[in-house]
């Protein structure tokens, strides 16, 4: 690489994190709330140059929501199969010195699917050997990502509203006066995977209200059991009884993990942020 330090930027809806690399190797760090939402009309510039000043100046690559037509500057999407090489080959240019990483679409029939940010973690994941070159990866969270890997490329992939889900119903609906208690992955989660297997969601979601009426689960588990009815789910529809490699924190990641075993699976967690780090790396590796 000609250039031995860059900035590289997982900026989201909601959240940024930001690493200083030298040298293929993270020296600083910092994350905040600054999502692209949250930055007014006109002011990325202004934002970029502040981050740039923090972390000495150095040039920049941008993954994620901030390349979106929600963001800075609208990255569009490279195909599937994607790899990093064309990922780079995509970049745009807003300003000297920064580059913003497209998304990668998939398109299977009549059913389409995107992602911003998440393909620098699984391409990266597989490139660094957190990953095999062909497996099934998973980042868990608002918008969950199973992508099938296949020679180091996202294959294909689908996008879960599960995290999202789970929010509006503890937000808006019926049941979510009941879901206050903590998510765990203990018996009222478990019995939630279980749950999801009878194949009726709906019902089952409902059940969570007559549940707590009728004395047939503590109220304090209520959140969890949907939980996992959630993400039992997801997990059924997307792994079945297959190896998986979760790209997640360790709270988040634990769910998944149990969900995925006890619906007969088994489950390797890897590190997100050294996933993205080496995703970035390597991409810089083709820019440069």
């Amino acid at each position: 690489m000609r250039q031995q330090t860059i900035i590289a930027v997982d900026w989201g809806t909601t959240n940024r994190r930001a690493y200083r690399i030298e040298n293929g190797a993270v020296i600083q760090t910092e994350q905040d709330t600054l999502g692209v939402t949250a930055v007014s009309p006109g002011g990325f510039p202004t934002e970029i140059e502040r981050l740039r000043a923090r972390h000495g100046g150095a040039p920049m690559l941008l993954a994620g929501m901030v390349g979106s037509n929600r963001g800075w500057m609208d990255a569009g999407y490279v195909p599937t199969a994607a790899t990093l090489e064309a990922l780079a080959g995509a970049v745009v240019r807003p300003i000297d010195g920064v580059m913003i990483a497209p998304g990668v679409r998939h398109v299977e029939a009549r059913r389409g699917d995107v992602m911003r940010g998440e393909e620098v973690q699984l391409l990266g994941a597989v490139a660094a050997g957190l990953a095999p070159d062909d497996a099934l990866l998973c980042q868990p969270g608002t918008h969950c990502k199973w992508a099938q890997m296949q020679g180091g490329a996202i294959a294909s992939f689908v996008t879960a509203m599960t995290g999202e889900m789970f929010a509006l119903l503890k937000g808006h609906a019926l049941i979510g006066q009941e879901m206050t208690g903590p998510v765990t992955p203990g018996d009222a989660f478990v019995e939630g995977v279980h749950e999801s297997g009878r194949g009726d969601l709906l019902a089952s979601l409902f059940g969570v209200r007559p549940a707590s009426l009728l004395g047939l689960r503590d109220r304090e588990d209520a959140a969890a059991f949907v939980s996992g009815l959630l993400i039992g789910a997801d997990c059924a529809a997307h792994a079945g009884k297959r190896d998986v490699h979760l790209l997640a924190d360790p709270a988040l990641g634990a769910l998944y993990a149990c969900a995925i075993a006890e619906l007969g699976g088994s489950s390797v967690l890897v590190d997100s942020h050294a996933a993205f780090v080496a995703g970035a790396n390597r991409l810089w590796e083709y820019l440069s």
